[in-house]
């Protein structure tokens, strides 16, 4: 693909309301950046659910549904549903929206970790938070692991394809990729691979040229490169940016958006869509186009949107 794809991640779990007003967590706020963002150039939305009424982290599976029926209504982007959801969930919590509204696209994470925010708890005094549960949240990932087993990670390839939805490999460190070989070895996995380079997440690796070159040379050692594509995914600022402007020389994608990272320039908080806008301003100067919705289910083989159950 000489096209950029752009993923536009608008409000994953772990960025809480009191970091950012821009923070979407309602369905018609989810809707409305998801539209702009499809506008802006973005051709795969990628989507957690949270709480309608203060923004924590949710699985529930109407919210899901009606967060993707809302967006399916105003673009023909490609919705990525979570299967990571928040670490405090459990596996069986996470993976429902597969089987539920079998989405064409949703994350798989390859391998558990320590996965820690508590850092931006030093950002804020008691005070200063919009909701009650945002400073035990931050505080309190100190102490999370992100459980992704074997196991777990068997039955949720297995039930992506049951119903015909596309894995996006999440792999935060260089293991999660041998972790991925060994299931591609043991035939759970198709290739060609599409993978998500996770860097800068604090328990994985950084977000480096030094670090996304190993992982782009371990992936190409093991896989071959005619056998994965690649995205990447810069967590904080100016991660984000650094890392999918790399992306764009080296041949691979860019995600961007709230999930990750809340300024769009130094000191200056961006929305969603001023993400994907930045992005793909980068993209145009160094000529590289951007892929259409379309271009992406063709290139990544996906089964469309008449397949899903939202």
């Amino acid at each position: 693909m000489k096209k950029l794809i752009v993923t536009a991640a608008l409000t994953g779990a772990v960025t809480v309301p009191t970091q950012t007003a821009h923070l979407p967590y309602t369905i018609e706020q989810l809707a409305d950046d998801a539209e702009r963002c499809a506008k802006a150039g973005a051709a795969i939305i990628h989507i957690h659910a949270r709480n309608q009424e203060n923004g924590a982290p949710s699985s529930d599976m109407e919210v899901f549904g009606a967060i993707m029926t809302a967006i399916k209504a105003r673009t023909d982007a490609v919705i990525c549903a979570t299967t990571g959801g928040a670490v405090t969930m459990t596996p069986a919590e996470r993976v429902r929206v597969v089987p539920t509204w079998q989405p064409e696209l949703a994350s798989c994470n390859m391998g558990s970790m320590n996965f820690s925010v508590h850092p931006i708890a030093r950002r804020f005094k008691p005070e200063d938070y919009r909701f009650g549960w945002e400073p035990q949240w931050l505080e309190g990932s100190e102490d999370f692991i992100f459980p992704n087993t074997f196991k777990s990670i068997k039955h949720f390839i297995g039930e992506m394809k049951k119903v015909g939805t596309r894995p996006e490999f999440e792999v935060y460190d260089v293991g999660h990729l041998y972790n991925l070989d060994f299931m591609l070895k043991e035939g759970v996995v198709e290739t060609p691979i599409w993978i998500q380079f996770v860097m800068g997440v604090l328990g994985g690796i950084r977000a480096t040229m030094y670090d996304l070159m190993h992982m782009l040379d371990t992936a190409n050692r093991l896989f071959g490169p005619d056998q994965f594509h690649w995205s990447v995914i810069g967590a904080g600022y100016p991660n984000q940016f650094h890392m999918g402007t790399a992306a764009i020389m080296l041949g691979g994608h860019a995600r961007v958006g709230l999930e990750d990272n809340i300024f769009v320039r130094r000191g200056e908080l961006g929305r969603n869509h001023d993400m994907v806008e930045k992005i793909v301003r980068i993209a145009g100067e160094f000529e590289r186009e951007i892929a259409t919705p379309a271009e992406v289910r063709a290139f990544l083989n996906l089964k469309g949107q008449d397949q899903v159950t939202f």
